[in-house]
C-alpha cells in the first residue's frame, strides 16, 4: 500500500472504532482491528473481532446495518474527496493470534524452537 493509502486506512479504522464505541451495544464488544482501502479509494474493508467470539454474526449484522451512518460519520471527520463504500469482515488473522496467545497462557509455557 502506498503511504497516503496507508494513512487513509489507519484513519478510517480509527474513525470506525470511535463510531462503534459511541453507537454499538457493548454486548458483544466489537473491536475494529484494521481497514484496507482500495487504490481508487472507492471501497474499504473494515476488519473486526468480537468478545464473545460466538457473537460475531450479530456484530456483522449491526455493522452492515450501520454502514451508511458510519460512512456519514467518516465523511464528517475525514478530509478526503472520495469517501469509500464500507464493507465489513471478521478479522480471522487477529482471531487466530488471540487463540494462540490464549493457548500459550493456558499451558503456562512458551514454546521455543532449537536448531539442531
Amino acid at each position: 500500500m502506498e503511504d497516503r493509502q496507508t494513512k487513509v486506512a489507519i484513519l478510517l479504522a480509527e474513525l470506525a472504532a470511535k463510531y462503534v464505541q459511541q453507537e454499538a451495544n457493548p454486548n458483544p464488544l466489537i473491536t475494529i482491528t484494521r481497514a484496507d482501502v482500495s487504490k481508487d479509494y472507492k471501497n474499504a474493508t473494515v476488519f473486526f473481532t468480537t468478545i464473545p467470539e460466538d457473537r460475531q454474526d450479530d456484530a456483522l449484522a449491526f455493522l452492515k446495518r450501520s454502514g451508511g451512518d458510519m460512512r456519514r460519520y467518516v465523511m464528517k471527520h475525514m478530509r478526503i474527496k472520495q469517501i469509500p463504500h464500507l464493507d465489513f469482515m471478521v478479522d480471522y488473522g487477529e482471531r487466530h493470534r488471540q487463540n494462540i496467545d490464549r493457548l500459550v497462557t493456558e499451558t503456562g509455557t512458551e514454546t521455543t524452537f532449537d536448531e539442531e
